[in-house]
């Protein structure tokens, strides 16, 4: 069965009521924000500024040890995700090491000698190779061969004394 295709149009039509819907999310999801901001600003109450001196330097000291205490905090798990990330990342190359790199399947693919090389080159370069004609030529040497005669006729000729001298005096 051949699966059928999606005219461009409905496609289209698709794709704008999918952007409508995301516009419409973001929008509410904007307003959402807001109100939980103004909730939040209305349950902080407002500085009193009132008094002398040294009560605003230690309601500041009060301030600062919170801001610190906070800052600690956020430094501390700030260094605890960065923890975490590098031992997850160690985790992730370890199972690598263990499964393997899996290599893809080659295709075996048939090109000339000239779609090897445009493909290659790219296509600026146009000139056509012969490889055949680059081939050295290697020539065969012809081995002389000894002249194979009557064995009989060279055992008789070596039996005696002569034979063996005339051996020797050959090498």
């Amino acid at each position: 069965m051949s699966e059928k295709r999606m005219t461009s149009s409905r496609k289209h039509h698709l794709k704008s009521l999918m952007l409508q819907i995301a516009a419409t999310l973001i929008e509410e999801e904007k307003k959402q924000i807001k109100e939980e901001k103004a909730n939040f600003m209305a349950k902080i109450s407002a500085l009193d500024l009132s008094g002398d001196q040294a009560a605003l330097m230690e309601m500041l000291k009060k301030l600062s040890q919170t801001i610190d205490k906070v800052d600690e905090e956020r430094y501390d798990a700030e260094a605890k995700v960065k923890k975490t990330e590098k031992e997850i990342e160690d985790l992730k190359m370890k199972v690598i090491e263990v499964q393997g790199i899996k290599k893809p399947a080659l295709k075996k693919v048939r090109m000339s000698a000239d779609a090897m090389l445009a493909a290659l080159l790219g296509t600026k370069h146009k000139a056509s190779m012969d490889f055949r004609a680059n081939l050295k030529e290697v020539k065969k040497e012809v081995k002389e061969e000894e002249e194979v005669g009557d064995w009989r006729k060279n055992v008789d000729e070596q039996a005696g004394m002569d034979g063996r001298k005339k051996k020797f005096e050959s090498t």
